[in-house]
């Protein structure tokens, strides 16, 4: 958005330096983004809600691997507690004490982590944005969605991913007409999403995830925080799109568990709403993070 301030940076964090920018110097409270992947980056998501900074600081971080930040090559690294920890570090060097906090996607695990397992002072919202909360789950949705696919595809899945050729184009080609569908429709894809996926780091991605949206093999196959979510006592919005993968029937779901939460669902949008609904999206996350500091005065 033209006419607003940005700044931007480098913070340390366990394993070595992350970037950030802020976008705006509004009076309300800021509102700390984070982004998908495990290895994504801040490109498309700056792109869908840097309008929201004319009322209030946005800050975007690449997490650590990806992105703008420093790319270490040790895989240890590739934790969930070693993200939560860094979006400690990111809070605290940008004395950020009170914040409305957004997860998208993979970014949602990280923030409902972060929520339960430290219960962090100042947090005075989150949305969480097609959801993955139980990796189970996700994987059980992924195969109805694959079911609708054509046969041709739906076959060069099962047998690549059987014969473990899942790095090879038959596999990639698929794995394409089904982020088609469920990832983003906006076709040609936008610019934004192009660099995002330029400067994400696979690595990180199939080290943690796996080797597709649907197939989860790395250490967050077994994540499931649903249990959990109860604990969750601050206003939370859930929302994913009629056609996500992040389907609206599990979103809903994470929804009902925790107390006094909203759900809204995008008509037009797969995974990206910000992109796809952008206006709606950007509307809908306005109104309750106003709402919410309303509440509080």
């Amino acid at each position: 958005m033209e006419g607003l301030a940005e700044k931007e940076g480098y913070i340390d964090v366990p394993g070595g330096k992350v970037w950030f920018v802020r976008v705006g110097t509004g009076s309300k409270t800021p509102l700390v983004v984070l982004h998908g992947g495990p290895g994504g980056t801040h490109h498309s998501l700056k792109a869908g809600l840097q309008d929201l900074a004319d009322e209030r600081p946005v800050f975007f971080y690449d997490q650590l691997g990806s992105g703008n930040s420093e790319r270490p090559g040790d895989p240890s690294l590739w934790q969930l507690d070693r993200f939560v920890e860094e979006l400690e570090c990111v809070r605290q060097a940008l004395n950020l004490d009170e914040i409305h906090l957004l997860g998208h996607s993979w970014g949602t695990m990280l923030a409902a982590t972060y929520l339960i397992n430290r219960k962090p002072k100042g947090v005075r919202s989150i949305t969480f944005s097609s959801p993955c909360l139980s990796a189970e789950r996700w994987k059980r949705d992924a195969d109805v969605l694959i079911s609708k696919l054509p046969q041709e595809v739906r076959e060069a899945i099962v047998r690549n991913e059987e014969r473990g050729t899942t790095d090879s184009e038959e596999y990639r080609n698929a794995v394409e007409e089904y982020y088609k569908r469920h990832l983003i429709r906006i076709d040609p894809l936008p610019e934004v999403v192009i660099q995002n996926r330029a400067k994400s780091n696979s690595e990180v991605y199939l080290t943690m995830w796996g080797p597709s949206e649907f197939c989860p093999t790395g250490n967050l196959k077994t994540f499931d925080c649903t249990s959990e979510l109860d604990q969750i006592a601050i206003p939370a919005l859930f929302v994913c799109g009629r056609y996500d993968e992040a389907t609206p029937e599990s979103t809903q779901y994470y929804q009902s568990l925790v107390p006094h939460s909203q759900f809204h669902v995008f008509e037009n949008s797969a995974h990206y709403g910000y992109l796809e609904d952008s206006d709606e999206y950007k509307a809908l996350l306005r109104s309750f993070m106003n709402e919410v500091e309303l509440s509080l005065m």
